[in-house]
């Protein structure tokens, strides 16, 4: 299996957001929100981000390049945020205690697969000022020797980035199912 392309780096331009209501991937009677930037979704993003940083710590003689592709996507999974409201004000960087990391201020943007969101976060730094929102410094609290993730910034124009959060896409699948094969 092969990802679709690799990130591109930042472009100044604003980039587009879209939040997504699906089954969490690991629980599908939970409902999650994932997140699509400039029509890719976040795990997708990831998965390039963080390939190099997981070939330096996994033995490649343990998994078919099958298995590590989808061990790369499903490293994370959308966040379940059953409250609608809560989402809304999390995604404009207000979160839940739990789900913001004490040391960086940063919020959890993907959760982890066993559905404790806290567990395996992604993390980034969400500023909004009255004409956008900025997803920056992306990073794996578990992981401090990876740094800050070459992932962003994103910048999104407040408006759009409000409708897209009020009117989520709803789908009844995991968007990566079938990236994902069986479980």
């Amino acid at each position: 299996m092969t990802l679709p392309t690799g990130p591109h780096p930042p472009d100044p331009a604003p980039h587009r957001v879209e939040f997504l209501r699906q089954p969490h991937p690991g629980y599908t009677h939970l409902s999650a929100w994932g997140i699509r930037i400039d029509g890719t979704d976040l795990r997708i993003l990831v998965a390039h981000a963080t390939r190099e940083l997981w070939e330096r710590e996994l033995d490649e003689d343990d998994d078919t390049p099958q298995e590590r592709e989808e061990f790369l996507l499903r490293q994370h999974a959308p966040l379940h945020l059953a409250d609608d409201t809560r989402a809304r004000a999390h995604f404009l960087g207000d979160p839940e205690p739990e789900l913001r990391h004490p040391e960086s201020g940063a919020l959890v943007l993907l959760g982890c697969p066993c559905g404790i969101d806290a567990c395996w976060p992604l993390l980034a730094t969400v500023t909004a000022t009255e004409r956008t929102v900025t997803w920056s410094a992306f990073h794996q609290p578990h992981r401090p020797q990876w740094g800050e993730l070459p992932l962003g910034p994103y910048t999104f124009p407040r408006a759009p980035y409000e409708e897209a959060l009020a009117a989520p896409l709803h789908l009844t699948e995991d968007p990566l199912a079938p990236l994902l094969g069986a479980p």
